[in-house]
């Protein structure tokens, strides 16, 4: 959720230096002018009602007993306004936040086509490892026993065996822009052949600095294809991803509201780095950290952070560049599953993570903008429940 024209947007900085880093600035945002501001009861709204039910869909049958054993029993709304029209074959933009459902909102009728039509080819381009790691357990899940196959192209992981695993032609492909752009680059996978294509969380693509990429990838696909466009936000630089990407499309928004509005926010001065960690455990130990994602600005920091933690007797883990793939993601599960009580992370390590049940959000380093603030505060206080954002300034 962005606020640029309000008294909150990101030129509020502070400009700090890094140690032994010379004269390098360093923007931050200070979140001080929304610190102490307690969650906001909304106004009653009455509950979204679903015009379609999973069995009502035009979908195949294995699919749905798929959908029943995974638990899904009513379609959210972003599910429910945009499989029909996927179904339909409509080129479709969702606006939609994280966590509201909207990768079933897609692998269900593109699932549903490819069963009925084995030459169709599918890519869907993601920003980071993790969620692709999280759309193909997704996919997973809902095509079991249907024969389809999938290829997840990600950095961090072994370029020969996903070369491999291409030259068998899977109908799936999954994967983020940079692996997907050298596969291109050596010939292994040629756009030509899809005729679906999603590009999801395409503003947080754009954030980390994909832009080109995309538009590298979109400019190589057919003109004939279906085009699903997926991104929380419509701002300048997605729109211009946009323009080249989609014909006609029908745009489904379920945006809800306002990521701040269920989270408490809170400022910890510090005046000496050196009792910076000791006023972060005193915090820790108490009763109601239960679930603590700490946010630092570079991979060093926060492994060495986690280190120290670790010392002082606390379950913790770190996700960051320099952690094998196979490492981030049992940690994340770890996490996922209350196995360890806090998980460190950078702004990138982080990207698209959907995890339930977080009480509290730590920026332990303050974070660059507004915009970035607003990222690392929503994995906290989601599915109606309160949470709890603090940062170190």
């Amino acid at each position: 959720m962005y606020y640029k024209n309000n008294r909150f947007s990101n030129n509020r900085f502070r400009k700090n230096y890094s140690r032994g880093g010379g004269n390098r600035r360093i923007k931050s945002f200070d979140p001080s002018s929304i610190a102490n501001r307690m969650p906001v009861a909304q106004p009653a709204v009455a509950p979204y009602v679903a015009k379609n039910t999973f069995d009502s869909f035009n979908i195949s049958d294995i699919l749905k007993r798929n959908i029943k054993t995974k638990g899904y029993e009513t379609p959210t709304p972003i599910q429910d306004q945009a499989i029909p029209l996927i179904l339909e074959g409509k080129d479709v933009i969702g606006i939609a936040n994280t966590g509201t459902g909207k990768t079933a909102a897609f692998l269900l009728p593109i699932l549903s086509e490819v069963a009925k039509n084995r030459n169709k080819k599918v890519l869907i381009v993601i920003p980071t490892r993790e969620l692709a790691a999280q759309i193909s357990t997704e996919f997973m899940d809902f095509s079991r026993g249907m024969g389809i196959y999938y290829t997840m192209c990600i950095g961090g992981t072994n370029i020969y065996r996903q070369k491999n695993e291409l030259r068998r032609n899977p109908n799936f492909v999954i994967g983020t822009p940079g692996r997907l752009k050298d596969l291109i680059n050596q010939g292994c996978l040629k756009l030509a052949g899809f005729n679906t294509v999603v590009l999801d969380e395409v503003d947080q693509m754009v954030d980390i600095g994909f832009i080109r990429d995309i538009k590298y990838i979109v400019a190589l696909l057919s003109k004939e294809r279906q085009s699903l466009f997926f991104s929380a936000t419509l701002n300048d630089k997605t729109k211009d991803v946009l323009r080249d990407f989609v014909q006609n499309p029908i745009t489904v928004s379920v945006k809800e509201k306002d990521l701040l509005s269920n989270i408490k926010h809170d400022v910890i001065r510090v005046t000496d780095q050196n009792t910076k960690i000791d006023k972060l455990h005193d915090m820790l130990i108490k009763k109601e950290f239960e679930k603590v994602l700490i946010f630092g600005r570079t991979k060093w920091g926060v492994q060495r952070l986690s280190d120290e933690l670790v010392k002082r007797g606390f379950q913790a883990a770190a996700i960051h560049g320099n952690k094998p793939q196979a490492q981030r993601l049992r940690t994340l599960d770890k996490f996922k599953r209350n196995n360890i009580q806090i998980l460190l992370a950078t702004d990138v390590a982080s990207r698209g993570l959907d995890i339930n049940n977080v009480s509290h959000v730590i920026n332990y380093d303050p974070p660059e903008n507004y915009e970035t603030y607003i990222h690392r505060v929503g994995r906290t206080g989601r599915a109606e429940k309160t949470g709890t954002a603090i940062t170190f300034v």
